[in-house]
């Protein structure tokens, strides 16, 4: 099982980073280990003072496949979460700084957390998908598919030009703008439409 990130895949979000909105979808994994398990709790990681939560659609793999045209992409997923790409923000710009891998900063164990996945049905429409998260109650990112730079099918067919799909495998699509910190007592919830997905504590 693999976790494939897309990253800056939202215009707003590239921007309130200060990175250059990509010509093609930027490509990032996860380890296994990085997943969160359901119920698990989140404990704020020891390396880190400045902890970023980044909500995001995860696609799920089911069938496998290389070298997938876009037209065809549907095929290859058939379900949909929300989920939180937890990042060591410090650590990742002083990286960034010295031109090297932000890998420490991303793929960390526990930095993958995904709720249960919803059925793609034939009557969802994929490109106007709302997705969101509270912190603490209050609002903080909101998204829709329909915005990202890269749709869910030209993300697979650029994935698989690369590295093999395979059945299990999660691909998270990108997080719209509104990221931010969080503390340890910080409470986040994770929506899509109005359908409460995922909830966490930072512990």
């Amino acid at each position: 099982m693999k976790i494939i990130c897309i990253g800056r895949n939202y215009a707003e979000h590239a921007k309130e980073l200060g990175n250059a909105v990509p010509d093609e979808p930027v490509i990032f994994m996860k380890p296994k280990s990085a997943l969160l398990q359901s119920h698990a709790p989140f404990y704020y990681p020891e390396f880190t003072n400045e902890l970023h939560y980044e909500c995001e659609l995860v696609l799920r793999i089911c069938k496998n496949g290389k070298y997938i045209q876009s037209k065809f992409a549907g095929n290859y997923y058939n379900g949909i979460a929300v989920g939180i790409d937890f990042t060591a923000r410090d650590i990742q710009d002083e990286l960034k700084k010295k031109g090297l891998p932000w890998g420490k900063a991303k793929a960390f164990d526990n930095s993958a957390a995904i709720s249960n996945f919803i059925d793609i049905t034939p009557g969802l429409n994929k490109k106007n998908i709302n997705f969101s998260l509270k912190k603490n109650g209050e609002l903080m990112q909101k998204g829709n598919s329909g915005d990202m730079i890269f749709s869910f099918d030209s993300i697979i067919e650029h994935i698989s030009n690369y590295f093999s799909l395979n059945i299990g495998d999660m691909v998270f699509t990108g997080t719209p703008a509104g990221v931010g910190e969080c503390v340890v007592g910080d409470e986040l919830e994770c929506y899509i439409e109005n359908q409460k997905l995922l909830e966490l504590e930072i512990k």
